[in-house]
């Protein structure tokens, strides 16, 4: 005997209503349990969908599902931070860091030969902040459109939120667009000065921008190839 599509229906609700948010969470315990119903069925297929289910669901002990969410929750985290630590590695490999390299040694001539060198570096950090805002603001009314319309929460996409504000913290504190205005154009005399200066400003705009496009787009191709739900969702 199989598990009809209403019985698997009730599968999700049933892991939701013990406290297992994530869909991709989810599916992996529908899975579980769908096929040792259909083993329960196999040595007595007489007995009810809820009784075997009821069965089954004891095997996890009095914290139900808690224990085993908890374990799969950490081996979801890791493929899934393993996949946005790979597309960093990738964008920073040959022949990316080449565009890297172009890209710095642009913004280094064009500071360089500027006469308003700190107007500069003010200018495109404001820039990367109101980047930073406009996404973050972005993703936060996205997620309480998502949750207003009770759509169905990934793993994978609350990891890449996480990102996205670990790297706002971290990248663009606002303290240091302070420093520059304070500084003035007197520490950027040095060639080296301007280099650092130039590579570290482009690190943070491809960082900003594999964590706010790249990696969110490929999350999304990541989640349509192993679970189709997700792609009809955002049909």
């Amino acid at each position: 005997m199989k598990l009809t599509i209403s019985q698997i229906d009730q599968l999700f609700i049933f892991t939701q209503q013990h406290y297992v948010e994530y869909y991709d969470l989810q599916s992996e315990l529908v899975d579980h349990l769908a096929n040792a119903i259909e083993t329960q069925w196999q040595e007595n297929p007489n007995r009810s969908f809820e009784e075997a289910l009821h069965i089954e669901f004891k095997k996890f002990g009095v914290f139900g599902f808690m224990d085993v969410v908890e374990k799969r929750q950490v081996a979801l985290g890791k493929k899934y931070n393993g996949l946005v630590w790979q597309h960093f590695k990738d964008f920073f490999g040959i022949p990316k860091i080449v565009l890297t390299i172009a890209m710095t040694l642009l913004l280094f001539t064009f500071i360089k030969l500027s006469l308003y060198k700190v107007c500069i570096l003010v200018g495109f950090y404001i820039l990367l902040l109101g980047f930073t805002f406009y996404e973050m603001f972005k993703n936060r009314k996205t997620r309480k459109e998502k949750k207003k319309l009770n759509e169905k929460k990934w793993l994978f996409e609350e990891i890449i939120n996480q990102y996205g504000t670990f790297s706002a913290t971290i990248i663009l504190p606002l303290n240091l667009l302070f420093q520059l205005i304070n500084l003035g154009d007197n520490f950027l005399t040095n060639d080296y000065w301007i280099l650092g200066i130039s590579f570290l400003f482009v690190l943070f705009s491809l960082v900003l921008f594999i964590v706010f496009k790249i990696i969110p787009a490929k999350a999304s191709f990541y989640l349509q190839q192993t679970y189709p739900e997700y792609k009809l969702e955002k049909l």
